[in-house]
């Protein structure tokens, strides 16, 4: 499942493991450079690439997993 991944990755680069899929990135602590190092996280892991723009205006695992779903990634 696309949000187990994000989710994954997201704990791995905030450094957390309570984040759940309705927490905001930048509530979290999320800034440019974590930011940067998710994108990367999800081509290498995924097989996506988001822009930043939508990282933007999806700060949620639940929202940027349902992103990448309509984009057709789906976990490796």
């Amino acid at each position: 499942m696309i949000a187990d991944e994000v989710r994954a990755i997201w704990c791995r680069e905030l450094q957390r493991d309570d984040i759940s899929v309705d927490d905001d990135f930048f509530a979290l602590g999320g800034q440019s450079v974590i930011m940067v190092r998710i994108q990367g996280a999800f081509i290498e892991e995924l097989g996506v690439e988001v822009p930043v723009d939508q990282m933007f205006l999806n700060p949620t695992v639940a929202s940027i997993s349902a992103y990448i779903e309509s984009q057709g990634a789906v976990p490796l």
